[in-house]
């Protein structure tokens, strides 16, 4: 099994949780994506990661880690996605058509926030996840999280606009997936 010689720059993202996408301003992640897209690259590498417990997920258009959890794990990451539920929530609120390839500067966002109630109130509800007070504040803990995260980029650092990357999609998903039954919609949590 022959892996690419850019394998350690692939771990070296997707180890950290990040993504690998496709629409990346940033060169060097956008070449990797296209190593990884590669048929015969993907199942080589997919192999050579299976080796050490890590598994090579392609989503559409980004490529991600993922690993088999334990249950402490697992309750922990249903605590991050009901933090990420929060902030698409608050995004979708903001524009509806905000996903992959948007682009957007968050003083924008603050405009609109002294005109729309709904949207300031969802940004109030987003106070729990940054542990900060003044809208801007929150936002920017908010945009530094997507960030870090690797579902936005900043793609002009004179007009601080924003880009949302393809793995944004992998939020949107992790929303859909997400059944509630019929019977249990319409109880009201104590």
């Amino acid at each position: 099994m022959e892996v690419p010689i850019q394998t350690a720059d692939i771990f070296k993202i997707l180890s950290k949780g990040q993504f690998i996408n496709s629409n990346s301003s940033t060169k060097s992640v956008s070449d990797l994506y296209k190593v990884i897209e590669d048929e015969q690259n993907f199942e080589n590498l997919f192999e050579y990661f299976r080796n050490i417990n890590f598994t090579l997920e392609k989503g559409d258009e980004y490529f991600y880690f993922s690993r088999p959890e334990n249950k402490v794990d697992l309750e922990t990451k249903i605590e991050a996605a009901f933090r990420w539920i929060d902030i698409i929530d608050f995004f979708k609120t903001y524009d509806n058509s905000f996903s992959s390839g948007y682009r957007f500067s968050p003083s924008e966002i603050l405009v609109r926030i002294k005109i729309d109630a709904e949207l300031e109130a969802k940004l109030e509800g987003l106070k729990k996840h940054t542990d900060k007070e003044k809208h801007q504040d929150i936002l920017d803990k908010i945009l530094k999280k997507l960030i870090d995260d690797t579902f936005i980029e900043l793609e002009n650092e004179i007009t601080h606009q924003y880009k949302v990357l393809t793995s944004f999609k992998y939020l949107e998903q992790l929303i859909l997936t997400i059944n509630i039954p019929e019977d249990v919609r319409n109880e009201i949590p104590e």
